[in-house]
């Protein structure tokens, strides 16, 4: 599959609009992509995909999923359902509220993608880097190295 990045920085104005009439405080999804802009965009996965080739899904999109299917506690096939049910997911990803998803299984698939090599490391030092930037995060404070007395 190759890579034809998209623009995902843009969240469709029914969707906002839908979103912010039905969860007026928002939500953990919603509050992600306004704080961190989408913590991802396609531009970040180049090195993975060919140049030619059947377009893939967004990896982008893929890895907010997983972002969100960690921190809202969901199994594949709960986070597959939210991107096709949930309001606060679409806006998080910028999709169309008629956009069907995937299935669950594009996410297993996604994740052996990110175990290769040092995909992993490099995808959290960059989500790490954003949210300290968003001001999300702050450094750790070391600890005294000295042993006990």
């Amino acid at each position: 599959m190759s890579l034809q990045p998209r623009p995902g920085a843009e969240i469709p104005a029914l969707t906002v609009r839908v979103a912010r009439a039905s969860i007026p405080h928002g939500a953990t999804a919603m509050w992600i992509r306004d704080r961190l802009d989408g913590p991802f965009s396609d531009e970040d996965f180049t090195a993975w995909h060919p140049r030619d080739g059947r377009p893939g899904l967004s990896p982008a999109q893929l890895a907010t999923v997983c972002v969100l299917q960690y921190a809202l506690n969901l199994s594949d096939r709960q986070a597959a359902e939210a991107v096709r049910c949930r309001i606060d997911v679409k806006y998080a990803l910028g999709l169309e509220l008629e956009d069907p998803g995937s299935h669950h299984s594009v996410l297993s698939d996604f994740r052996d993608r990110l175990a290769e090599g040092d995909r992993a490391d490099r995808l959290l030092g960059l989500a790490l880097t954003r949210i300290r930037r968003a001001g999300l995060l702050k450094g750790r404070v070391a600890r005294d190295s000295r042993p006990f007395p």
